[in-house]
């Protein structure tokens, strides 16, 4: 049994540990193992550190033992366990301070893909709705696009179910353990969802759908997409926390207008009109915002026979296999003045080798 994924696991079930702390705590003991082997006048010594935690800590049995039997249904079910520090862990995710440790996932998408679009919205779905949602869903056909939802009825069906037909990767994000499929109707399509999407969660198995796991769920969607979508919504729910959520991570948000005496327009309206939202007609806006006009053949050009500086490749060294990086590991791995850096990074952009991305990230182009 795989004994460094038992620590892993087990540290997110410390009492008094959360994401932020919890990762707060690794960094501070160099690894999930090492969390268990500190003495506890050593860990007495971290600020904020709860009773409750040491307790727990000089006696860890059960909390390991169900670290193991979790490793064991994983096993089984093949599922593949994804630790904040492992590569395939969503990259966008670590851009925000409450991610979690650990995830949970099945399929084949490629949670880095270089766009990725998460699409919300009413469980109440109308005829305007779907007809939204199934139009945007066709017209990303072409975009190279993950779509993320959370597979609950309306919106989110719609979203998943569209793009499982028009062949587009799609991932649902769950607010339980992969002990079930929630709700039970959506069961055939998750199903199908796995042949060229996937079904993530942060929840561990026999972890029910109850109601305060949707809201934590919902910064996952958040957090790994490039863009949020609003189709519908009612002025309170679950679309617009989401939506809150990627306004504070620095995401971009898209709202579809309606009329202003339908229940479930009224939440877009008003994104739209608190410039919490950019206003979204057609797939246009999206491509404007988000910078995905496609370039002519002979501005890629410019990349295959441009000499870089030292400090030019000391900036392409930091991308990663899916070509996208962020300005933080920019600044830290280069160590270059931030007035420097920002102006090689704008004359590598001028001349075609990097993209701008939202979220001060860059793609290699």
């Amino acid at each position: 049994m795989n004994t460094q994924l038992i620590y892993q696991i087990a540290v997110t079930l410390i009492p008094g540990i959360g994401d932020i702390s919890g990762k707060r705590f690794i960094s501070y003991c160099g690894s999930a193992e090492a969390v268990f082997q500190e003495k506890r006048k050593a860990l007495e010594k971290i600020n904020g550190m709860r009773e409750v935690t040491l307790d727990a800590l000089s006696n860890p049995k059960e909390i390991l033992k169900r670290a193991e039997q979790e490793v064991s249904f994983i096993e089984k079910n093949g599922i593949q366990p994804l630790f904040y520090q492992d590569p395939g862990y969503p990259r966008r995710l670590l851009q925000c301070d409450d991610n979690p440790m650990m995830l949970y996932y099945k399929g084949k998408a490629n949670l880095n893909a270089a766009r990725v679009v998460s699409i919300v919205g009413t469980r109440n779905i109308t005829d305007y709705g779907k007809e939204v949602c199934v139009k945007l869903v066709n017209d990303l056909v072409d975009e190279q696009v993950l779509v993320v939802s959370g597979l609950a009825y309306g919106v989110d069906t719609i979203a998943h179910r569209t793009s499982v037909k028009v062949g587009i990767p799609t991932v649902g994000v769950l607010g339980n353990g992969f002990q079930q499929i929630y709700p039970a109707a959506n069961k055939k399509l998750a199903e199908e969802m796995l042949g060229n999407g996937g079904l993530l969660t942060e929840c561990m198995s026999g972890t029910q759908p109850d109601r305060e796991n949707f809201p934590r769920r919902n910064r996952i969607i958040a957090g790994m997409a490039d863009a949020v979508i609003v189709i519908e919504s009612a002025l309170k729910g679950g679309s617009l926390i989401t939506a809150d959520l990627a306004n504070s991570y620095s995401r971009d948000v898209f709202a579809y207008p309606g009329r202003v005496m339908d229940l479930y327009s009224q939440g877009c309206n008003y994104l739209i009109r608190t410039n919490r939202a950019h206003l979204m007609e057609s797939i246009a806006e999206l491509r404007y915002v988000m910078r995905w006009e496609r370039r002519q053949p002979e501005e890629r050009q410019t990349s295959i026979f441009r000499e870089f500086t030292e400090e030019e490749k000391k900036i392409l060294e930091c991308f990663n296999d899916n070509g996208i990086a962020s300005l933080d590991d920019l600044i830290v791995h280069t160590e270059l003045p931030t007035t420097k850096l920002a102006s090689l990074l704008l004359n590598l952009e001028f001349d075609g080798i990097l993209k701008a991305l939202p979220g001060k990230r860059y793609q290699r182009c």
